[in-house]
Formats: C-alpha cells, structure tokens, sequence
C-alpha cells in the first residue's frame, strides 16, 4: 500500500504567547518532511513542509512569525527594564552623583513595579560598563512595541524629570530624551513637544 506520510522533527523550544490557551505556553518549532510511504515504510522524501509553532499544552498550530510577539512575562517585564535603561541614559548625561536626580530615577524604576530598586542598585548600574545596544537600545525597543503614542510620552517625561530635578536640562541631557524618544518611535518634532511641557509643568511646581 502507497501513501503520503507527514514526518515532523523539533528544531527548536521555547516559551510563547499561545492565543488559543489564552497565555504564555511551551512550544515546538518545528520541521516536516513528506514521505512516499509503501507497506508503511517511509521510501523517497517528496517535498519539505513549513516550518510552524506548535504549543506543547493545546497542540495548536501557529507561522513562526507568532514567536515575535511578546509573551505576557515579557510584556510584564519590559516596563521596569526600559524604565532602568532610561534613567542611566539621563543620569549619566547629567549630575549622576546628583542626590535629587538620584531620587526621581529610583523612583520612577520603582513606580514601574520594580520594588527591590534602590540606591545599591542604581550605584552598581552606574559603575557598570553601559552597552548601549544591549543594555539601553533592545529594553527600550521591547518596551516600544507595546506603548500607544501617549503611553510613550508620559514614560518620555518621566525621564525628563529625572534630569529636570536638577531644576533644567543640560544639552546632554536634551540629547538623551531625544535618544529615549527615537528608540520609543516619537519623532523628534514631538519629542521636543514633550520636552516643552514637562518642562513647563515642573518650572510650575
């Protein structure tokens, strides 16, 4: 007896969000192979098969482009890293030993949710060598993905308040809301917009 026969081998794993569970779920990315079968022997190789997702727990069956989305961890935690990210952009633009800045940027990591953020931590992310790809480009970009326009302007002033503790901006320090803004997807028109009023409103009290 002659029959088409599907073989499927996992090429990769991992953690995804699975819409038809409703949450982050195990899958399998994986590769197939269509078989000549005869007498239920797998005889000649006809075509490959698309690469797809497949979750571990519903067996549904996804296009890899799904594996772009951000898991619902993911999503919880790219708040506080691009929050932590910006604060050194800004602080290390201006007074970094400046104990008002200092305190606004601790407390807009911990307003995020990151609970454990304080002085220490802030002291060792300070002294650490600042990969900007890696440890100020990607959170921000992740985080970018997920705010609406306003979202992403309300985290900008945040950041803008950490270097207007100081009472204002230092060039370096407009430079650096401007760099946060370019990697949240604001142009630099409306990044100057929200300079000028956060500005405003502290200058106000």
């Amino acid at each position: 007896m002659i029959r088409m026969w599907d073989h499927y081998r996992s090429i990769g794993r991992g953690w995804f969000h699975c819409q038809r569970c409703g949450g982050d779920r195990p899958y399998q990315l994986r590769s197939g192979t269509r078989w000549l079968r005869v007498m239920l022997i797998p005889v000649i190789p006809v075509r490959s098969l698309d690469k797809h997702v497949r979750c571990v727990r519903c067996h549904a069956c996804y296009r890899p482009q799904v594996l772009a989305l951000p898991t619902v961890g993911q999503m919880q935690a790219a708040l506080p890293a691009g929050m932590r990210a910006a604060v050194l952009v800004m602080l290390r633009a201006g007074d970094s030993v400046s104990p008002p800045a200092r305190a606004r940027a601790i407390a807009s990591v911990v307003g995020t949710g990151c609970e454990g953020y304080d002085e220490a931590a802030l002291s060792a992310d300070l002294a650490g060598e600042l990969d900007y790809r890696r440890d100020v480009s990607r959170p921000l970009q992740l985080l970018a993905a997920q705010l609406a326009g306003p979202a992403a302007e309300w985290f900008l002033a945040r950041v803008i308040r950490v270097g207007l503790s100081d009472l204002r901006l230092t060039d370096g320090q407009r430079s650096a809301a401007h760099e946060v803004a370019a990697h949240l997807g604001l142009t630099a028109a409306r990044a100057r917009e929200v300079i000028s009023v956060t500005e405003e409103s502290a200058a106000a009290g």
